[in-house]
């Protein structure tokens, strides 16, 4: 009994820490404030989208990306046909986009194809301003242009991220929560971070760059989670991600049980490689400069997955209750401060009112998790890249594709997770 009450109060005690991070971000983020300058002319904008068989979707995602509010004249979009066997860059050229066919099978991934593209195409993008990079199967909001732009025209910023968001939160009780874990972690989080160390994260898409910044670098982050390894490398550097929550892009999730499965291992399994991998090298960068910025990296990576935090809390309150009464109110106290920061990333997002109820499923979002970290646990992670079912596979009506891809991890530094629940 004496031993079941010490371990309650260990766990409560423990589990301040990561709340009180929560707690700070999410303060830091009512009062985080953009970076940019409209008082300059529209910057020459070049749009980068690596595709890989990608056929029916890369044509809607071209002429969303025409339809956005910007001069055409100031507007090229590129494409990366990487390692396709469909009519991927047939379509890509139909619709009016300048292609780039890549075939190597040996080296494959998002990360080999931007770095291929950028070391070895110069001549084709070191004319523009400024590229933003997107995936092939996201709608750009119509001022996602005008705000990258803006962005980068601010003489602090050289590369910035924006606010990546779910297309169909109104699909589903799976795609609602992501919808929800987006605005949390996808911006609030976001937010947090930057006002309280002037950094933040990239997210693998809606992000933007000063050409010359990618003419130098190209893109050195080869891993499946390549854009947080891109994060690392620029903090490194001393550059820092900027956000901009107005550059909106929006992505389909899965509706389905295995599709969703298959995500959040994909995920999940990413969160837990990334924290052994990188929180060694974030401690020594820290150490040797003292320098915030690292440290709140650190906590950025080390905030367990939101199902997870919950999962210990509600075992730590069930043991409060039982062995150590007293401590009910701290356990009561840490619940508020979920609360406030799940509610926040809502209100700040404006999120619509299926999101709000369907935050009703989270605790059977939360059980329906359990078995898969318990798989992650005991199964080895295959090595192979896995596709995950799409929406239009199952739906033929939806124009929108969506593939998620898994390779084995790299023995470098390795970043990234998309969402927080």
């Amino acid at each position: 009994m004496i031993a079941l009450e010490l371990i309650t109060k260990i766990l409560l005690v423990g589990l301040c820490l990561p709340l009180g991070y929560l707690l700070a971000t999410t303060i830091a983020a009512s009062r985080f404030r953009k970076k940019n300058s409209r008082v300059c002319d529209p910057l020459h904008l070049g749009v980068l989208i690596p595709a890989h068989n990608e056929a029916a979707g890369i044509g809607p995602t071209i002429k969303a990306v025409r339809a956005c509010d910007y001069p055409p004249d100031h507007l090229e979009i590129l494409v990366i046909a990487d390692n396709c066997t469909d009519r991927t860059a047939a379509e890509a050229r139909k619709a009016g986009a300048l292609v780039f066919e890549r075939h190597d099978p040996d080296q494959r991934g998002k990360g080999q194809a931007l770095d291929w593209f950028l070391m070895n195409h110069k001549q084709h993008y070191r004319h523009l301003d400024a590229i933003t990079i997107i995936d092939a199967d996201v709608v750009p909001d119509s001022a996602f242009l005008q705000e990258i732009s803006a962005s980068l025209s601010h003489p602090e910023v050289q590369v910035v991220q924006g606010y990546n968001g779910v297309s169909n939160a109104c699909a589903g009780w799976r795609p609602a929560l992501c919808d929800a874990a987006f605005n949390v972690f996808n911006h609030l989080r976001m937010a947090g971070a930057a006002y309280l160390s002037g950094t933040a994260v990239l997210k693998g898409l809606g992000m933007g760059f000063r050409t010359p910044l990618l003419m130098q670098y190209g893109w050195p982050a080869h891993s499946v989670v390549e854009d947080m390894e891109f994060t690392l490398l620029l903090l490194r550097d001393g550059i820092n991600v900027h956000y901009n929550p107005d550059a909106v892009v929006r992505s389909e999730m899965v509706t389905t049980g295995g599709g969703a499965a298959s995500q959040r291992s994909r995920w999940e399994g990413g969160r837990f490689f990334l924290i052994r991998r990188m929180a060694p090298s974030l401690i020594r960068l820290w150490i040797s400069s003292f320098e915030s910025r690292y440290l709140y990296a650190l906590f950025e990576l080390a905030i367990p997955p939101l199902s997870l935090l919950v999962l210990g809390m509600a075992l730590a309150t069930l043991s409060a209750a039982i062995w150590c009464p007293d401590w009910i109110v701290l356990a009561g106290a840490q619940w508020l401060i979920l609360a406030l920061y799940v509610a926040s990333g809502q209100i700040q997002r404006r999120a619509p009112l299926t999101t709000w109820l369907y935050l009703g499923a989270a605790p059977f979002f939360v059980l329906w998790k359990i078995p898969l970290y318990v798989k992650m646990l005991l199964c080895r992670q295959s090595g192979h890249w896995v596709r995950t079912q799409r929406e239009a596979e199952s739906s033929p009506a939806q124009q929108v594709i969506q593939e998620n891809r898994v390779q084995s991890l790299p023995q470098t530094i390795n970043t990234g997770i998309e969402a927080g629940l």
